[in-house]
């Protein structure tokens, strides 16, 4: 049996207000998203089991544990899932193969992800619209677009989900919203499976993840999961024009009556499209007489830093806050005042004819790509976990621009690889060490090869917690190495 008669009859409809108290919920993984479900769940007065493999959140199992959280803590606690469950809430990068996940899909016990449980938190009195982006890249800083667009607009707003504050601590919060900006991971839409959004896009779609995604149809069930964000979309499914397998998910999507497609290209829109006209971002979508013409809603200029792919997020942005009713000179604003988080493509430095750029936040071949794309010739820095994706067609298409590569990390044998097979005369370097110094030696390294005119870039194509803390903490040894590489102090940085 799963869990107690008396909540099941009502855990598949369960809002704010249903009969929490008599719920025993287990929360799988104690990290950001898992302590905010905790918290939220203990909100309710449901009765809570934390499980965690890891020792490192021994400082918040103390906290619940005062709140009367039951909390287990290292090796094997994971293993079994408790009896008398009523439902499991799980991090996102649990797999869906983990076996205290099997365990509970066995026993019929429901699972949600925090992104379920905020969208049951809201109902049915403390409902905010969503406007949500998801994508393999670009995720971060359309999310960061749109909320600066939305504030630029007048509205009370916040992004939250997967660019860090999970959303169901917004939902608590006393703020009103008007409306919440959510990125989401491919993982946590696989545990989505009630949420309806006001609007949403669909940036790319290319290999990622298929470390999680098991198996030969792994890619398939991947674009499966970013589909998810389309269903019951209430007002606009957005597209990139590009992808036309971003348009086929819009096509095939169970949407609310009345929503419409609406796509994003960096050339010259059809009607119902947002896209460029020499050097504008123009709306023909969310404009009555779009057949014949279309609205200015910012320059080419406002979009920084410049590069293809960051125009293409600022129009998805725009699409999304178009769609809610944010002025054109809320949009231009909106990118005027944008601030965004690091390491996307933030310069770390220009001295000797050389710029530096952090871009450590490229976490596979396509995000690196589009940081390659903006540069006509560069010092490659790669490499870290390749989570099964190639990095054979990025080589080959980029050959030409490369000064030189350096290559580490625990895949950096498959990215050399690639390097020796489709850029043969281009100069590599592979690093075996996983000492915290290495960052100098890379940097010392592709010091040496740059030449005037060219770029170092740490855009490494794979994701980072093989040897740092985070692909932040990544960008930040790169910068530190940087600074002591030229003899800059921080502030001129």
């Amino acid at each position: 049996m799963g869990g107690w008669t008396v909540t099941l009859e009502w855990i598949a409809t369960a809002d704010r207000l249903s009969d929490w108290p008599s719920a025993h919920v287990v929360v799988a993984g104690l990290g950001v998203s898992g302590f905010a479900a905790a918290d939220a769940l203990m909100s309710l007065g449901a009765r809570i089991t934390v499980l965690d493999e890891s020792e490192k959140h021994a400082e918040k199992a103390s906290l619940l544990e005062m709140l009367d959280v039951t909390v287990r803590l290292g090796a094997g606690a994971t293993a079994e899932l408790p009896q008398e469950v009523d439902l499991v809430v799980t991090s996102p990068g649990w797999r869906p193969s983990a076996p205290l996940l099997q365990q509970a899909a066995d026993r019929g016990v429901p699972i949600w992800g925090e992104t379920e449980l905020a969208w049951r938190m809201m109902h049915p009195d403390r409902v905010v619209p969503w406007l949500a982006v998801t994508g393999t890249n670009g995720k971060t800083t359309t999310t960061q677009m749109l909320e600066s667009m939305l504030r630029a607009g007048g509205l009370t707003t916040a992004a939250v989900g997967n660019i860090g504050r999970p959303i169901v601590e917004a939902i608590l919060d006393e703020t009103a919203y008007d409306v919440l900006a959510v990125e989401l991971s491919s993982f946590q839409l696989h545990w989505m499976h009630t949420v309806e959004m006001h609007s949403a896009v669909v940036l790319n779609l290319h290999p990622d993840h298929l470390e999680w995604y098991e198996g030969a149809d792994g890619y398939e069930r991947y674009v499966a999961d970013k589909a998810k964000i389309y269903t019951g979309v209430r007002h606009a499914a957005v597209y990139n024009v590009a992808e036309r397998a971003t348009e086929k998910l819009v096509e095939d999507a169970e949407v609310t009556e009345g929503a419409r497609a609406i796509g994003f290209t960096t050339g010259i829109p059809a009607p119902s499209m947002l896209g460029v006209v020499d050097d504008l971002l123009v709306d023909r979508a969310f404009v009555a007489q779009r057949k014949d013409s279309a609205l200015e809603v910012a320059k080419l200029a406002d979009v920084t830093p410049y590069a293809p792919h960051n125009v293409e997020n600022a129009l998805a942005a725009a699409a999304l806050a178009r769609s809610f009713g944010v002025s054109a000179a809320a949009i231009a604003r909106g990118l005027q005042n944008l601030e965004l988080a690091g390491h996307r493509i933030q310069t770390v430095a220009t001295a000797h004819g050389v710029t530096w750029i952090d871009d450590s936040k490229a976490t596979n071949p396509h995000a690196a790509n589009s940081a390659m794309n903006a540069f006509p010739s560069f010092v490659w820095i790669a490499g870290g976990q390749a989570k099964g994706t190639d990095f054979d067609e990025l080589v080959r298409e980029h050959a030409s621009q490369m000064r030189g590569a350096i290559v580490i990390g625990i895949d950096r044998v498959q990215v050399a690889d690639s390097l020796s097979r489709h850029a043969p005369e281009v100069p590599v370097h592979v690093l075996d060490s996983t000492e915290s110094g290495l960052m100098d030696e890379v940097v010392a390294l592709a010091g040496g090869l740059a030449q005037d005119g060219d770029v170092v870039l740490l855009s490494p194509g794979c994701a980072s917690l093989d040897m740092f803390t985070s692909y932040g903490d990544r960008g930040e040894q790169f910068s530190a190495a940087v600074r002591r590489h030229l003899h800059q102090p921080e502030t001129e940085l």
